[in-house]
């Protein structure tokens, strides 16, 4: 069961739960899932938790392939998709008086996220990237890389120790690529789920909130 302040979200592409803080301020996040999970996953919902008691509205959602799909990876070509309901649950943030919207996902829907932004740098203030997947297992050569030079939102890396997506070091070597602020925070022994949430959660809220204080003021947007 849902708590008071957890309403189940639908509109236009947009599915998902939205967190809604006792003390709302001006800021949202739109928090996505990976490719074998949903915006049900543990480590999403405990994320949206942090996050929503530290005043922001939270909106975590599930990927237009996980709508179309229950079980089962997302498939590249319908990746563009996939941003696009990204893009569409930004809207809907700021269409709930957010003046500023922050983005963020684990893995596949961290990639995607950061993929939308280097094509559209006007659509969010500043990116969570939860155990982005550097390259695949044991494959360090195929680097999902392209996109980084073209970053140019401030961008906070959450990644752990044991993930077999990238290591610490190399995740540091590719923020090289960047030229917007961004920074590595790792959880110490956790693999790609994060311990499903289990870490420093408060302190994450405030890396995140010094990271995106570098953000412009908030822009007109037409």
């Amino acid at each position: 069961m849902e708590s008071a302040n957890i309403t189940q979200f639908r509109e236009g592409s947009v599915r998902g739960f939205l967190h809604r803080p006792d003390e709302p301020g001006s800021a949202g996040l739109v928090l996505t899932h990976g490719a074998g999970s949903n915006c049900r996953a543990p480590l999403i919902v405990a994320v949206a938790e942090a996050f929503c008691s530290a005043g922001l509205l939270v909106l975590r959602c599930d990927l237009p392939f996980r709508q179309n799909r229950p079980f089962g990876p997302p498939f590249p070509k319908t990746a563009a998709e996939d941003r696009a309901g990204l893009k569409d649950a930004i809207t809907a943030l700021r269409d709930l008086g957010c003046t500023k919207a922050f983005l963020g996902g684990h893995s596949y829907g961290g990639r995607q996220a950061s993929i939308l932004a280097s094509e559209d740098p006007e659509v969010t203030d500043a990116l969570l990237l939860m155990s982005y997947p550097l390259h695949p297992p044991k494959k360090p050569d195929q680097l999902r890389t392209d996109h980084f030079p073209r970053l140019q939102t401030p961008s906070l890396f959450l990644h752990g120790t044991k993930d077999p997506f990238g290591s610490i070091e190399e995740i540091t070597a590719a923020l090289r690529l960047i030229s917007a602020p961004t920074k590595v925070v790792s959880i110490d022994g956790a693999g790609h789920d994060l311990a499903r949430g289990k870490f420093d959660l408060e302190q994450l809220v405030a890396e995140f909130r010094n990271l995106s204080a570098s953000a412009s003021a908030p822009r007109e947007r037409s």
